[in-house]
């Protein structure tokens, strides 16, 4: 390859990094930026993120409203669509999860891995007042709690279920397993999450068996991105 097409290369996939980032910057608390805040938020130059924000509006990604201020676009509805429906599980995993919420009283959480993050594919709240609060599509440091052990790091147990206490937050406390596919390859881990008071010994005990158990049922019905 020639010098001058491999600094092409990177700097196409720098401008790749550089527009998801800016992308990201969108969240459910700010939906909207004006280009100032934007650039210094992005910590790139203004002319970089005009740039940006050109080629992200080309694809319907991103939206100048009449005020000036930067949104998302209307295309983004196409790919949140698209990821609801590859990523909807089957009914009878969401009874899995139902009832392991309701037996444990915690929330659950079905995590996947991605290239450095957990992300939250699925959750079934806990009935208890005081409880562990997400949403799906979340995403925390990988190893992270117990979840992110299942994910990251060697079975801590011959059933491959983890224990953590104190992450992600003080006072949070969850059990986790792995979910399988059919060669016994780590799809998921599934996690009960709660209020550390409320993972004692005796409570932890119980709610490994339930996790266990649940994620061995997941792995028996299956579930995944669908494919056509």
């Amino acid at each position: 390859m020639k010098v001058e097409d491999q600094h092409g290369d990177e700097g196409a996939v720098r401008s790749v990094l550089r527009t998801f980032d800016l992308l990201a910057l969108f969240t459910e608390h700010r939906r909207t930026w004006a280009v100032k805040d934007l650039t210094t938020a992005s910590g790139l130059a203004k002319t970089t993120v005009l740039r940006l924000i050109a080629t992200c509006e080309q694809r319907g990604l991103l939206w100048t409203r009449p005020d000036g201020r930067i949104t998302v676009g209307p295309g983004m509805l196409r790919w949140a669509q698209l990821a609801n429906t590859a990523w909807q599980l089957p009914e009878p995993v969401r009874q899995v999860l139902r009832e392991l919420a309701r037996d444990c009283g915690e929330t659950v959480n079905l995590y996947v891995r991605g290239a450095t993050v957990l992300v939250c594919v699925a959750q079934q709240e806990g009935p208890q007042a005081i409880r562990h609060v997400g949403r799906v599509g979340d995403e925390l440091p990988l190893e992270c709690g117990a979840a992110g052990r299942v994910l990251a790091g060697p079975a801590e147990s011959p059933d491959g279920a983890t224990v953590s206490h104190g992450e992600p937050e003080v006072g949070a406390s969850s059990v986790a397993a792995p979910v399988h596919d059919g060669e016994r390859r780590v799809l998921a881990a599934l996690a009960v999450t709660g209020p550390t008071s409320r993972f004692g010994g005796a409570e932890v005990a119980r709610m490994t068996e339930a996790v266990t158990g649940a994620a061995l049922r997941i792995s028996r019905i299956g579930f995944g991105a669908k494919a056509e």
